[in-house]
């Protein structure tokens, strides 16, 4: 999860962005809790851990651990949450079995994407899974992805190869926000050729607004897995 959004006033907890978008994730997680008697979480990039925190609250009992890792963290924050169930760290555990590694759009911001994939897999031994996002289509480069600082956006290709190439096994890939795509992709042509200044298109909402952006996409997410055409985000999910 990136914190520069953050900065923006954005609250994860209410803005209809996270609110719907954690929909496949909590989906996912219970599907595979069904198969298992409990997951350890791996929130890679997880900045304030909220994808990794809600998973933790919503499915607590089959939680065994979560590990919050990013570069971002204090030694402080290292220390104070050492071998508590919510552990934060500076690096991937070096052995992740029965676990669910997350990237919530962190790929895009690394220069070498399959590098990181690749440190996950040697990590995971036996009964790992993953769910990726990551922002979709170069059709929509903006002043948003410069101000994020990205290397690039995905298509479910572009996506699939470097999993590919790590050895992730790809169950499924699609994307979200296919009904927001035209008029993302109209704003981001239109702030290009005018050279608006780089920035998040991530802000507060009215609460009619949240509340409206919110009730359309939950909609969306009943049927986005199968949407392989086009959407905001790219998704992937599947073995280690």
């Amino acid at each position: 999860m990136d914190l520069k959004e953050l900065e923006s006033g954005v609250n994860p907890d209410i803005h209809w962005y996270y609110q719907s978008k954690k929909l496949q994730l909590i989906s996912y997680t219970k599907k595979l809790l069904e198969k298992n008697n409990e997951l350890t979480i791996v929130d890679v990039g997880s900045g304030s851990g909220f994808f990794a925190l809600l998973l933790e609250k919503e499915f607590s009992a089959k939680i065994k651990k979560v590990y919050l890792v990013d570069i971002g963290y204090t030694e402080e924050e290292i220390n104070e949450t050492k071998n508590k169930k919510i552990e934060k760290t500076w690096a991937i555990p070096q052995k992740i079995e029965n676990g669910l590694v997350i990237l919530m759009d962190v790929l895009e911001h690394l220069e070498d994407d399959f590098k990181m994939l690749k440190d996950i897999k040697a990590a995971c031994t036996v009964n790992n899974h993953f769910y990726i996002t990551v922002p979709a289509f170069m059709s929509l480069w903006s002043g948003h992805d410069v101000y994020l600082e990205h290397y690039r956006r995905y298509k479910i290709n572009t996506l699939t190869e470097v999993l590919n190439r790590a050895n992730f096994k790809v169950a499924n890939s699609f994307y979200l926000y296919g009904i927001l795509f035209p008029f993302a992709y109209v704003i981001r042509k239109m702030d290009n050729v005018m050279k608006k200044e780089a920035k998040s298109y991530m802000k507060p909402l009215s609460s009619v607004a949240n509340k409206v952006l919110y009730k359309v996409n939950e909609l969306e997410m009943n049927i986005a897995s199968v949407n392989k055409y086009f959407g905001i985000s790219c998704v992937a999910l599947g073995e280690i």
